[in-house]
């Protein structure tokens, strides 16, 4: 007898709502009886329904009592990871990693540490950062030549 009354009661209030939400409603219940008439005995979720809910919960603010065959929860994480990925691939600009060093500023840095020894890797930053070329301390010391230790007996003949 209640689910009678409750039926009677949601003809009659049915009247009273906007035609648009009838209509968003109708189509909802469309959606997830579709869904239900699949060959499969648990209806699988299929990325069309993922893209229907989304949708659906943004235009339609009822959306919620409509939904049957998943929470509605579920529906609001699909929108989030929807969101993350799309700022995700905005964010990459195609390539991981850091920005590559121009092949003159890489000469330019080996030039510097040949010419000038004893200077290290927070002079020759200084040095280029003067001609405005911004370049982090581990990346100068990255492409720095590397001299070679001087032993003992080569630097006595140097010397004596």
């Amino acid at each position: 007898m209640e689910a009678v009354c409750f039926i009677v009661l949601k003809f009659v209030l049915s009247f009273f709502r906007k035609r648009m939400s009838i209509q968003m409603e109708n189509a909802a219940l469309r959606h997830q009886l579709k869904a239900y008439k699949r060959k499969d005995r648990k209806p699988k979720i299929k990325p069309t329904d993922r893209m229907f809910w989304s949708l659906l919960s943004q235009i339609w603010s009822g959306w919620k009592d409509a939904l049957y065959f998943v929470k509605p929860a579920t529906v609001v994480s699909w929108r989030r990871k929807k969101f993350r990925e799309h700022w995700t691939k905005l964010c990459r600009n195609g390539k991981p990693g850091r920005p590559s060093v121009d092949r003159k500023i890489i000469c330019l840095n080996r030039d510097m540490s040949k010419a000038n020894p004893l200077w290290g890797s927070p002079h020759i930053r200084d040095e280029l950062m003067k001609i405005g070329i911004d370049l982090a301390k581990s990346t100068i010391e990255k492409y720095m030549v590397k001299l070679k230790k001087a032993t003992f007996t080569n630097m006595a003949g140097v010397l004596g």
